[in-house]
């Protein structure tokens, strides 16, 4: 049920984005009407969170049972009667429903918060003070309010009243004063509104069994899987921040071997080395490097552990590039222009390079996005196929999302071995879900926007051969 409107978007960029999903390739597949029909969903679903929060479970340490049962006890401790699932096909993976949209009256009293903001409250996290815009001249702590999320980010910080384009999110308890978020030493950092009655309902999972769980989207999990890493094995994780997927890798391989974090940015690093501390992962090197130039041909300019390496030195490589980000959900306001948008491709394909030359021989590399465009996607994988005759599609398992998308002139049977995760076709066939068991079968279905392709790396001619 849609209950926000379509995702707001520069009218440049959302015309790219009908190009993608009206390409003349799918169009002699699926047809004008059922194409413009997908797009159409698509922009809708994307501004609605996935039906299900996603949990990956440290089962490294534990058994996902017992996690899952210490869950539901913390659950319960919290007043929260939300069950809690286990993923039919992902041995690590934990889901709790997400209800809603639930019948919520706002009221006279108006909170408004950014963008980013309003997605994780629709995510289920309560307002913090850095993301409120707006409050009543006269709020104090105990009042109640509603909150609403500013659309194309014109609100004015500190402003009194905002009458632009807003979307309620549910009502709650300020826990503060007006004062001490617009204070002139700057906002605070605690929870300024305690969501009471969110339009959305999910718990929220600040500091909940942090050694245990680590919230992560579902396609984001499947990645690790599809990497398939084995305990005593070399793996590499090129962008690494902050860390999900190499605690996950780290997790597979039972702590067993090295996984080599790569991330440019200083502070997202040591976000990596935090969260492989908490889910005590000692296996993991985390570095400050611009992966570009994580690999070198000269034995000199080598480090004895640290980067850049020579080429040829990792068993796996997982390439999760920089991108659009056209498939995050929620997201009710994309800002970028097209610029932007089509700024990655280039950037992808010097990372892709880099990874290529950083694999051993019979070693896999996936390549992966949380974005819905071709030219990161399919594009990327054409591209690669064609630059690098070493490099073979493999077949992904699991395979839970949909495959390849028409456009980038891939034969059907290399678009079979891809995995792109579409919502909008979940939201296309969705009917109203009755049992649990007709609700997990939307967990694959009714994710974020992501894409995910498999390589092997082989000799010319073993390629020549097979």
């Amino acid at each position: 049920m849609s209950v926000f409107p379509q995702l707001f978007m520069n009218p440049e960029v959302r015309e790219h984005l009908r190009g993608v999903y009206t390409n003349d390739e799918l169009l002699s597949e699926s047809g004008e009407e059922e194409a413009d029909l997908l797009f159409e969903a698509l922009l809708s679903c994307l501004s609605h969170p996935p039906l299900f929060t996603c949990l990956r479970a440290g089962t490294h340490l534990h058994l996902l049972q017992d996690i899952q049962h210490r869950l539901q006890q913390h659950l319960a401790q919290q007043d929260r009667c939300s069950s809690v699932y286990t993923h039919p096909q992902l041995p690590d993976v934990l889901l709790l429903p997400v209800h809603g949209p639930r019948s919520v009256d706002p009221l006279a009293s108006e909170v408004i918060v950014g963008a980013q903001c309003g997605h994780a409250v629709l995510r289920g996290a309560h307002v913090f003070t850095p993301g409120i815009l707006s409050t009543p001249k006269y709020m104090k702590a105990g009042e109640v309010v509603s909150v609403f999320s500013d659309v194309e980010g014109k609100c004015t910080r500190g402003a009194r009243e905002f009458k632009g384009k807003k979307v309620f999110l549910g009502n709650g308890t300020s826990e503060v004063d007006r004062s001490e978020i617009f204070s002139p030493d700057g906002p605070g950092k605690g929870v300024a509104v305690r969501m009471t009655e969110p339009l959305y309902q999910s718990p929220s999972f600040d500091g909940v069994l942090t050694d245990q769980l680590f919230l992560q989207n579902l396609p984001s999990v499947v990645v690790g899987h599809v990497l398939g890493p084995r305990p005593g094995e070399r793996v590499l994780d090129m962008c690494a921040a902050p860390g999900g997927k190499t605690t996950h890798i780290a997790s597979l391989m039972r702590n067993q071997g090295t996984v080599v974090a790569l991330e440019k940015i200083r502070s997202k690093m040591q976000k990596i080395v935090q969260n492989a501390q908490l889910l005590q992962l000692d296996c993991v090197r985390a570095y400050c490097c611009n992966s570009v130039r994580a690999v070198s041909s000269d034995p000199a300019q080598c480090g004895a552990d640290g980067p850049p390496y020579p080429e040829e030195s990792f068993d796996r490589v997982l390439l999760d590039a920089p991108c659009s980000g056209l498939g995050q959900r929620p997201n009710m306001s994309y800002s970028w222009s097209l610029k932007e948008v089509c700024s990655y491709q280039p950037l992808q394909r010097k990372l892709f390079t880099t990874a290529v030359r950083l694999l051993k021989r019979g070693g896999v590399l996936v390549y992966s996005t949380c974005t819905v465009t071709l030219a990161e996607n399919e594009e990327q994988v054409a591209w690669a196929l064609k630059t690098f005759p070493c490099l073979t599609l493999e077949p992904q398992v699991p395979a839970l999302g949909s495959e390849g998308m028409p456009g980038a002139g891939l034969s059907r049977d290399q678009r079979s071995l891809l995995q792109r995760f579409r919502p909008e076709l979940a939201r296309r066939g969705a009917g109203v879900p009755h049992s649990p068991e007709s609700l997990l079968q939307n967990a694959c279905a009714d994710t974020i926007g992501f894409f995910i392709a498999k390589f092997i790396k082989r000799s010319i001619n073993e390629r020549l051969t097979s």
